[in-house]
């Protein structure tokens, strides 16, 4: 009977996530296997999911550490449990979200690497223009940072997208929304170049949309792909950091802040639902300021100097 309940509640709630939150089947599945660790622990302790107490959630908690669960990785366990919560008080199925007053386990943030405009550009100039795939590759790294776009988001992107006469793409990001970015003339041109080659290649079926395409088997290029075109870029130009297509989205984003640009706006652009998410970048700048008055400073400049004397 318990058994039966606590089906018709995941399914209410699996509807809840599918139409009001228009999760992705991947985002989903990760839900489904968090709620299921809750549901194992509820049941070992002999509770129901609609009793359970800001307690029962420290203990829960606890036992993931003790496992040795990553703090990151408990962090995002919890968000699913909230997320649950949250619906069952929306709902009328609790009186009390036991979720609200339990604070995320510390993590330590990750300042990204990030390239310097001169690294982005060696990257692009390193490409191999008489190769058939060349100019191809060039937009796609010109996009990638001219626009900040996730891989999965250059990959999806479609011709019907873009907007190139009124300098912006639309872009389908997490939860299937979307957002209009403002698109450089550089990386437009760099589009338009490919574009002439791109009416050499024959699309597969229900590919005919997509703006990057395999040029051998008329598909569109999978995230793999995109990993592999920059790892190859980054070596010829002997870069010696972590780079991945991600890192553009970085660059991008410390650029723009460096530049003067607000942390809302960098935002909307880069599509964070947060402005936590975002402020990673103001770390990045003040480590980036930090490593300046480092150098500049006269008394580290003297420093510097007599330790080398």
């Amino acid at each position: 009977m318990e058994i039966d309940k606590n089906r018709r509640l995941f399914e209410r709630y699996d509807q809840y996530l599918k139409l009001e939150k228009s999760f992705s089947s991947n985002t989903l599945d990760a839900y489904h296997k968090d709620l299921g660790k809750l549901q194992k622990y509820v049941s070992s302790e002999h509770i129901d999911l609609l009793d359970v107490t800001p307690d029962h959630l420290h203990h829960f908690i606890a036992g993931l550490h003790d496992v040795g669960i990553h703090p990151r990785s408990q962090a995002r366990i919890l968000s699913g449990i909230r997320s649950f919560y949250h619906f069952l008080l929306l709902e009328d199925y609790i009186q009390s979200d036991p979720t609200e007053l339990i604070e995320n386990p510390r993590i330590g943030r990750h300042l990204p690497d990030v390239l310097t405009v001169q690294e982005i550009d060696a990257i692009i100039n390193t490409i191999d223009l008489s190769k058939a795939e060349g100019q191809r590759d060039r937009a796609i790294l010109e996009v990638l940072y001219s626009c900040g776009l996730r891989v999965s988001e250059l990959c999806n992107l479609r011709m019907t997208d873009l907007y190139l006469n009124e300098g912006f793409i639309r872009v389908i990001g997490k939860g299937n929304k979307q957002r209009l970015i403002p698109i450089s003339a550089r990386a437009i041109d760099e589009l338009e170049y490919y574009f002439e080659q791109r009416t050499t290649i024959v699309p597969k079926h229900n590919h005919e949309d997509y703006v990057f395409l395999s040029f051998r088997r008329g598909t569109k290029l999978s995230r793999i792909m995109i990993f592999h075109i920059v790892k190859v870029q980054v070596d010829v130009a002997g870069i010696n950091k972590t780079v991945s297509p991600h890192t553009f989205r970085h660059s991008f984003a410390t650029h723009l802040l460096e530049g003067g640009a607000n942390l809302r706006a960098i935002q909307t652009m880069l599509g964070h639902e947060s402005i936590t998410t975002t402020e990673i970048y103001s770390h990045v700048d003040t480590h980036r300021l930090r490593q300046e008055i480092i150098d500049c400073h006269p008394r580290n400049i003297k420093y510097n100097k007599e330790r080398r004397d």
